[in-house]
């Protein structure tokens, strides 16, 4: 499907307002992959719209998802973003398994609050990120030596995503992070105050925990062709700065939501691309 200019202002529009890095990152791909990849934003954001919403809108979510299989069943749907994301799933191959997985994570929004095990909370972000990676390789043709590292991108930025957008998550009752291993009662800015130096070893730990998966991802950026490798450099860029800047004072998660301005996201993009000139 070729994308009208309605159209793609109107996937424009739900990408930017879902996430200031991945936009203004994704704009510069070439104009073919970066229609693709705002299809793509368009379907995952409306979906976790659904279930990000206070209330959630758990019957247009299920009803998203049923258009979806009616979709990809064949039938005739009225509605642009499963019609779009059907026909990009089919023409770069995605894994109907990977989008069940999505769907999956989405849907625990909707029933589990709180993860007490790391594996419960990686099982989460398999769906709601790793899968994303794997999307994001086949819109791009990468070869297959690369979805481990797409993978590992996907799963550290939803960690940052959690560490940043604590405050947002206790609104909503849900907690990512098992604390067995720490003597924390919840993640709230009074349990934090009053038990600071359990707190701040806990966001170290997580830290680390994200630069070790961000370590991984980047070692996998060789497989990125030069002509895509700048956009993922820089929200790669992006997201260890926000983890940095939070690892600084841990307690800004309470007072903000930490994110990149628009022109720090460009001023990025342009040290890339003279790096990238340099090699």
């Amino acid at each position: 499907m070729v994308l009208s200019r309605d159209i793609q202002k109107k996937f424009e529009e739900i990408f930017r307002k879902g996430s200031t890095t991945y936009f203004n990152s994704s704009i510069f791909f070439p104009k073919s992959v970066r229609e693709d990849v705002f299809i793509l934003y368009g379907f995952v954001r409306v979906a976790d719209n659904y279930v990000d919403t206070i209330p959630q809108q758990r019957e247009e979510f299920l009803n998203f998802r049923r258009l979806y299989e009616e979709a990809l069943s064949g039938k005739k749907i009225d509605n642009f973003v499963i019609e779009y994301f059907v026909d990009l799933m089919r023409r770069k191959e995605f894994k109907p398994e990977w989008v069940d997985a999505f769907l999956h994570s989405m849907e625990l929004d909707l029933t589990k609050k709180v993860y007490n095990s790391l594996d419960e909370t990686l099982e989460y972000i398999y769906g709601s990120a790793e899968v994303i990676g794997l999307f994001m390789a086949k819109i791009l043709d990468l070869s297959e030596n690369a979805y481990f590292a797409a993978e590992r991108l996907g799963r550290a930025m939803q960690y940052i995503n959690f560490i940043r957008d604590i405050k947002e998550d206790i609104k909503l009752g849900r907690r990512y992070f098992p604390l067995g291993d720490y003597d924390l009662k919840n993640l709230t800015k009074e349990e934090a105050m009053n038990n600071k130096e359990e707190f701040e070893r806990f966001f170290r730990d997580q830290i680390e925990l994200y630069l070790k998966w961000q370590e991984e991802a980047e070692n996998g950026f060789k497989y990125i062709p030069r002509r895509y490798w700048i956009p993922i450099q820089t929200a790669s860029d992006m997201y260890k700065w926000t983890a940095l800047k939070i690892k600084e004072n841990p307690f800004i998660v309470y007072e903000e939501k930490v994110k990149p301005s628009k022109g720090k996201i460009i001023r990025t993009v342009l040290k890339n691309i003279f790096k990238i000139r340099k090699k």
